[in-house]
């Protein structure tokens, strides 16, 4: 079985639109949420978001091009040519029909849908696009990439809600392992700060109405925790087989050597609430990486700021981990980003395979009472630096899914 190894990120975030900006303010425990300026927010309960700010599509696409692409694809197509210039890849030189291409997104292009339908309502079936669909279906952020590229490999997007780009990592994952690949093109977007999106979420009560602090409202793990917030941007891996990786001269973020997928089969929204079935993606994905539970010195948690969410997954941890559970490093990402949501696993995922190139665990931000139920160590106090040999990104979903992608640190003396 061949090795997949990590070998470039590119990120569209609330943090910035660059992989160095990114991880810059992460360690600095800067807050990306702020209110909503896009549309009129008066009619929702939740006025916040975790929005992008400083993205230039037109450095990534022409004028035709844009008019003819969601935001999400947008952020895709820019996010895959920052990770592709990361890992330093010619294209040119390269065999393009083994290059895949996975990238996965919870919504797609619901801006799309909206404006289009709004077109097809007050305005007649003439004045719709004929892009409509080309630019509303979830798989176009897989097929634009490989489009632009001439990428001939596997070709496809994940949809698992929440879950959908760590589901896209390890079907790369996989396929590098298999030997159907030299390298995959992973990872996930998302564009959903949107009117319909807010309507929905916010009559499902799921979003956070701090909406006089924003800076706070995105709080796992917190007392006051009153629900996520919704972010979005893209984030892309290049998951490349080591012996290619090494062939070329790559220089190789972390291993990527499992993954645990499970189902809660419990609801539609809510998770298990004893954690069950995140303690079973996390086993899972610690025994397909040939490692013990002994081995994992941190775990970034999918950590939402939602109340049942926090304390199903950190039973799930105590569940695995035991007494370890208690004084392993963990944290949330999402205290910082919001809620990406299909493009969420991805941007944790780099999060995570930098944290170990780096030996760097970021804080959790906004931990201003933590709650009993969540007594784990989530680095409340500030970041820290450490040697990590083994970590977890963990990812859940809407419709109980689970996955848990297991990375390791590149040429570790220790393995």
């Amino acid at each position: 079985m061949k090795k997949a190894v990590i070998t470039g990120i590119g990120i569209v975030s609330p943090l910035g639109s660059t992989k160095e900006q990114f991880w810059e303010n992460v360690k600095a425990g800067v807050s990306g949420v702020s209110t909503v300026d896009r549309f009129d927010t008066s009619p929702f309960s939740s006025r916040i978001a975790a929005m992008v700010k400083d993205f230039d599509a037109a450095a990534f696409m022409d004028k035709k091009e844009l008019r003819r692409a969601d935001l999400v694809q947008q952020y895709a197509v820019a996010a895959s040519q920052m990770a592709i210039a990361d890992a330093e890849l010619d294209v040119e030189k390269i065999n393009r029909e083994r290059v895949g291409v996975v990238v996965g997104s919870g919504i797609g292009g619901i801006a799309t849908f909206e404006t289009q339908h709004s077109a097809y309502v007050h305005r007649g079936a003439g004045k719709v696009s004929p892009f409509f669909i080309p630019m509303m279906i979830i798989d176009m952020t897989a097929g634009l990439i490989s489009l632009r590229y001439g990428f001939k490999g596997p070709n496809y997007s994940t949809v698992s809600a929440c879950a959908s780009s760590a589901n896209a990592i390890s079907d790369a994952m996989h396929i590098v392992q298999r030997g159907e690949a030299d390298l995959v093109i992973a990872g996930g977007a998302e564009a959903a700060i949107t009117e319909m999106t807010y309507a929905g979420f916010c009559a499902a009560r799921a979003l956070s109405t701090r909406n006089d602090d924003p800076a706070t409202a995105s709080r796992p793990f917190d007392v006051d925790r009153d629900g996520f917030v919704l972010g979005e941007g893209a984030a892309i891996l290049v998951v490349e087989d080591e012996e290619h990786a090494n062939r070329r001269g790559a220089d190789i973020y972390a291993d990527l050597i499992g993954a645990g997928l499970s189902a809660d089969a419990y609801h539609i929204t809510a998770p298990a609430p004893d954690g069950d079935g995140a303690a079973r993606a996390m086993r899972a994905g610690i025994k397909s990486a040939g490692i013990s539970v002994a081995d994992i010195d941190y775990i970034n948690s999918h950590g939402t700021s939602t109340p049942l969410g926090d304390i199903a997954e950190s039973l799930a941890i105590k569940n695995v981990f035991g007494e370890r559970a208690r004084t392993m490093a963990v944290n949330s990402t999402k205290s910082m980003v919001g809620h990406m949501l299909g493009a969420a696993g991805a941007a944790e995922a780099a999060v995570t395979a930098i944290s170990l190139k780096e030996s760097y665990i970021h804080q959790t931000i906004n931990i201003i009472d933590q709650d009993p139920e969540c007594d784990l160590n989530y680095l409340r106090e500030g970041g820290r630096n450490q040697q990590i040999h083994y970590a977890l990104s963990n990812s859940f979903g809407f419709g109980g899914h689970n996955i848990t992608l297991v990375l390791g640190r590149h040429d570790d003396s220790s393995r």
